[in-house]
């Protein structure tokens, strides 16, 4: 049961469209928060079921309701929040015909949570200000549980003004919402992010096989290297599970390399040099091999056992 608290802010119409894992619940505090949301998912029996949990009914003169189109879901939103697959999947429900940008009003903000390019975030930033419009690019940190204790870190880049309209109400999922710059800022952020992480669980799977094979008690170890200079938020939330064995959870191994091929593209247009990454990135190839496509990133130790 979500015990969240909201702070007074004013209610206000907003949409979201996608409601995967991250967006369901993320759409869900804004409900909670008490403003007027319009979902839209591709899959539509997800919408209506997320009108059912947040308000009873599927019916539309509430103030939650469901829409066929993402045209259609923010007609009249002050701001729209996306959440979706990847640049393609982002293109398709942000552009056409059917697309939010030709449904919202001048002055309306997209706030985009996909982990994304940053080529796809200046591409739609343009296209927005070309219609009057204003879009952030702000993809999130925090994983599954952080969308749904509403405690996410968001990376966002585009222009202030159009942050500030959006933090207020994206406090509702958020415990940081923070500007870093100018559009794609936060997809570059973002990809700073996963080069953490990855060099992190790498580090991890290394240390804890090391300790197996040299028979050390490693919940023990794990409780006293936690308090020094080695703990990380990785070792206190994953160590234990990599210990056992244990990866049905958590951030996917699919979407981490989805997310290490953007990190990977972009050091070759900045000329980065990310020779761990690079190779870290090959090792969760080996893990999708072992049919490890949805276990979590912790997963990389598998390869070491």
């Amino acid at each position: 049961m979500n015990t969240r608290t909201y702070d007074s802010t004013p209610s206000r119409r907003v949409a979201f469209l996608g409601l995967g894992v991250m967006g369901y619940p993320m759409a869900g505090h804004l409900a909670r928060a008490g403003h007027q949301v319009t979902v839209y998912n591709r899959t539509a029996s997800k919408s209506i079921a997320w009108c059912a949990e947040y308000t009873g009914t599927t019916g539309q003169n509430d103030t939650l309701n469901h829409a066929a189109t993402p045209r259609l879901a923010v007609q009249g939103a002050e701001l729209v929040f996306c959440c979706v697959g990847n640049d393609d999947d982002l293109r398709s429900v942000v552009l056409g015909e059917d697309g939010a940008f030709a449904g919202m009003a001048p002055g309306a903000v997209l706030v985009d949570h996909t982990t994304a390019s940053a080529n796809v975030a200046r591409e739609l930033y343009a296209l927005a200000k070309a219609r009057g419009l204003n879009f952030v690019d702000a993809p999130v940190s925090g994983g599954q549980a952080g969308a749904q204790n509403g405690a996410l870190t968001v990376m966002c880049g585009g222009d202030l003004a159009a942050f500030e309209v959006a933090k207020p109400v994206a406090m509702a999922f958020s415990k940081a919402f923070t500007y870093l710059g100018d559009s794609g800022a936060g997809q570059l952020a973002k990809m700073v992010n996963q080069i953490c992480i990855a060099g992190l669980v790498q580090g991890l799977a290394e240390a804890i096989a090391f300790g197996d094979k040299a028979g050390l008690d490693m919940p023990l170890v794990l409780d006293v290297i936690g308090k020094g200079a080695a703990q990380s938020w990785q070792m206190d939330n994953r160590g234990k599970t990599m210990v056992d064995g244990k990866f049905d959870f958590g951030f996917a191994v699919d979407w981490m390399r989805k997310d290490l091929g953007l990190v990977l593209d972009e050091a070759k247009r900045n000329g980065a040099r990310l020779p761990a990454t690079a190779l870290i990135d090959q090792f969760y190839a080996d893990i999708q091999q072992m049919g490890g496509r949805r276990w979590d990133t912790s997963s990389l130790i598998k390869r070491l056992k």
